[in-house]
């Protein structure tokens, strides 16, 4: 059975000796009542502080609110005061119904709710306040992207270069995909952010058209491509890169270190957004918008969503990673690898040919290791398909692909399969 407890009794039923305050008045000795006595004091003092706090708060609020007058009417009072804020209130998400299909098209779950859609849609120049703004789910939502490629690229291919996983990460969420991804969705960006502009559309201060170009082309210069063709030799030394040396000092394995996921300078991508004149581009703000949408799936989901949702619109992009490449010198390349590897040094055969002296030739060269064939290529001349044949021999071993390749994200979580390492190459040609 059950105890009773008769304190909480009420009243009309206990007796006056055993009601509640009679026990703790026959127990409360002097000091327990003077003990009681600074206690409550204590606890008013503290709560007339607090009052005094808030009024303070309130006054400041109140200065920074706009004047507006009382013979308004109402509906333009409430425009006036939505004009005044710099992002949509939460109260007007459920009201939008640009969020609410935006919301439906993306297949999200009921547990995200459309609040925390609307923020996603807030950029940081927009609205400093980051309880407001999207600024810290981009930031998780970046990590999970650069983490959930990386892996995938580099699990499904482990012997590709560097320089072409930093361009197959670009490809598939560097800012460009990002930007073409909210317009595959259908978000719409505002000419100037406010609190009367509609929840559903992209809110953000763009930069001006000349300041776009700049960092266009800086963006450009940055690319690991761009680094690698322009580079310049070296100059070996116990002193530290100066600055007019910076851009000579910056190789695969400064990029692998100090940059970031893309190969890209880290420089000037600090910039703080908390200041009133903060702009940014368009790129920018879509592929934040991307990366705040992934961090609130993860949020409000969980990790096994957050994998669905990369997958269904991130990784289901083709990307043909073979078109990557760029060899300066493929037969010097091809033999640096044979050598590496054990093999024969390569050479090349021709395999067959057709109208050697009419205009147009064509010629069909397989590179061979011995008995075993790296490559094939065709050319209008020998050395043309050579070349190509190399260049085939070099493809076939950096785009090796395991049958059974499986992610380290797929170990984790109480019911996940068990972890089958993976294939680690040793590296690519250093020449």
């Amino acid at each position: 059975m059950k105890a009773l407890r008769l304190l909480r009794w009420s009243g009309s039923v206990l007796s006056p000796r055993t009601g509640p305050c009679s026990i703790h008045q026959a127990y409360r000795s002097p000091t327990t009542t003077r003990f009681f006595t600074t206690w409550n004091s204590s606890l008013q003092e503290q709560a007339q502080g607090q009052e005094q706090i808030h009024e303070r708060e309130e006054e400041q609020e109140d200065d920074d609110k706009p004047i507006i007058p009382e013979d308004m009417p109402p509906h333009l009072q409430k425009e006036a005061r939505l004009r005044a804020l710099p992002s949509p209130p939460l109260s007007e998400a459920r009201r939008s119904a640009k969020l609410a299909a935006l919301h439906a098209r993306l297949s999200l779950s009921p547990r995200l709710p459309v609040e925390t859609l609307a923020r996603c849609l807030v950029d940081g120049t927009a609205d400093p306040n980051p309880d407001f703004a999207n600024t810290s789910l981009s930031t998780l939502g970046r990590d999970l992207y650069s983490y959930y490629t990386s892996e995938a690229i580099l699990c499904r291919y482990p012997r590709l270069p560097t320089a072409v996983v930093f361009a197959a990460m670009n490809a598939y969420v560097g800012p460009n995909t990002l930007t073409q991804i909210t317009k595959e969705w259908g978000v719409e960006l505002v000419a100037e952010p406010g609190g009367e502009v509609d929840p559903g559309y992209l809110q953000c201060k763009r930069e001006d058209s000349m300041l776009v170009r700049q960092h266009s082309k800086k963006k450009s210069s940055d690319s690991p491509v761009a680094t690698l063709k322009e580079s310049q030799p070296r100059i070996v030394g116990l002193n530290p890169p100066t600055p007019a040396r910076q851009s000579w000092s910056r190789g695969v394995s400064s990029m692998t270190v100090q940059d970031d996921e893309f190969g890209g300078s880290t420089e000037g991508n600090g910039q703080s957004s908390k200041t009133a004149d903060a702009t940014t581009t368009v790129e920018d703000a879509c592929a934040r918008f991307v990366q705040a949408v992934m961090g609130a799936v993860y949020l409000h989901r969980g990790k096994q969503a957050a994998k669905t949702f990369f997958k269904e619109y991130i990784l289901s992009r083709h990307l043909d990673i073979g078109k990557m490449f760029e060899f300066k010198q493929p037969t010097r390349d091809l033999t640096r690898l044979c050598a590496r590897e054990g093999l024969e040094s390569p050479v090349a055969r021709i395999l067959s040919e057709t109208g050697r002296l009419s205009r147009h030739p064509v010629f069909i060269v397989g590179v061979f290791a011995g008995r075993e064939k790296l490559g094939e290529g065709t050319g209008s001349s020998l050395n043309e398909a050579r070349v190509r044949a190399a260049v085939a021999a070099l493809k076939g071993w950096y785009l090796y692909s395991p049958l059974d390749a499986m992610v380290p994200s797929e170990a984790e979580g109480p019911h996940a399969k068990p972890w089958r390492p993976g294939l680690i190459d040793i590296g690519e040609i250093i020449c």
